[in-house]
């Protein structure tokens, strides 16, 4: 396949993977900063490969300038160096309690209008920013705890996204988790608080955080989020090592790689509860050999150098008719 296709295929799927979490459980997740995140972390992932900024600006079709303008532009608000646009307008908003449209236009005036009207529309969507009136007359005010409830009940599963990040990442400071994890840091720290709590992560002398282990129960109703991203970023890191190591021949005794099989059955069939049973009988393989792994490197401990394999397994049932 040719590898624009490739691309291009890859990122319709991923948007049909976004659009269904945005709208998971009947909420309406804001989408603006969508495409602006996009561009921001594929210049950076391009910058972290050593390509430079003029091939990388040649790569999206534009002029270096005009491509580090736009890097400069979204990382951070022109009226406040070093701060992003929408941190900026609601520190504002917050110290204000009430303001109006004109005078956000007029305090933030070298962002552009289109630029606040975007961030204000994201802030109200988002439930931090209360508005009332019209377009042009239109007054904001920051909502109040009280009004946060569904907010806070929507991130309830913050916790376990951290518990991710820093099993997968490694050990992590306050300021490199609020990169990652794209939250406050007054957000994170209660968080992290029950984390340490718990015994899932520990605090070392550096004052970073760690977590030696990750795990979310089948069936449970906070930390799915968390299980899903665990997973997803499980299957980009597969493919990253493989296409590292085209184009050597794929083979049975290969530890990176995948293999996906489709298997058409029906009630009837002499095979038909063995298939469905798939991802049942692997999970429990797999939870067993954990335990006996994670029991003997508990008892023996662990060398300086360790090997991570990490296994994901996955299983979708879709109903088709004969003329599919």
């Amino acid at each position: 396949m040719h590898i624009t296709l490739l691309i291009d295929s890859i990122v319709r799927q991923t948007t049909v993977l976004v659009a269904q979490l945005a709208t998971s459980g009947g909420v309406r997740a804001p989408l603006s900063k969508i495409a602006d995140q996009v561009f921001l972390d594929l210049t950076g992932e391009l910058e972290a490969q050593g390509v430079s900024r003029k091939v990388s600006a040649d790569m999206f079709g534009m002029a270096l300038r005009a491509y580090r303008k736009k890097i400069q532009r979204l990382s951070e608000s022109s009226t406040h160096r070093g701060r992003s646009l929408w941190e900026s307008v609601l520190e504002y908003l917050e110290q204000k309690q009430l303001c109006t449209r004109q005078e956000l236009l007029l305090r933030f005036r070298n962002d552009g209008e289109g630029q606040i009207r975007a961030v204000l529309h994201d802030l109200v969507e988002s439930g931090l920013v209360l508005s009332s009136g019209n377009q042009s007359s239109a007054i904001y005010r920051c909502s109040t705890p009280e009004e946060q409830r569904a907010l806070q009940r929507a991130g309830a599963g913050l916790g376990e996204l951290l518990w991710v990040l820093l099993y997968r990442g490694g050990p992590s400071s306050l300021e490199e988790l609020t990169q990652s994890s794209g939250r406050s840091a007054a957000d994170l720290s209660p968080a992290l608080d029950r984390l340490l709590h718990e015994g899932r992560v520990q605090q070392l002398a550096d004052h970073r955080y760690q977590a030696n282990s990750f795990a979310v129960p089948l069936g449970a109703q906070s930390g799915w989020e968390a299980a899903m991203f665990d997973h997803y970023q499980a299957v980009v890191s597969t493919l990253c090592q493989r296409l590292q190591t085209l184009p050597e021949p794929s083979s049975l005794e290969d530890t990176v790689g995948g293999s996906t099989y489709t298997f058409k059955v029906w009630a009837e069939h002499p095979h038909y509860r063995e298939v469905l049973d798939c991802l049942k009988n692997a999970r429990q393989a797999l939870t067993n050999l954990r335990a006996k792994v994670e029991a003997y490197n508990l008892q023996q401990g662990s060398p300086t150098e360790t090997l991570a394999v990490t296994v994901y397994t996955g299983q979708g049932v879709v109903e088709q008719s004969s003329d599919e």
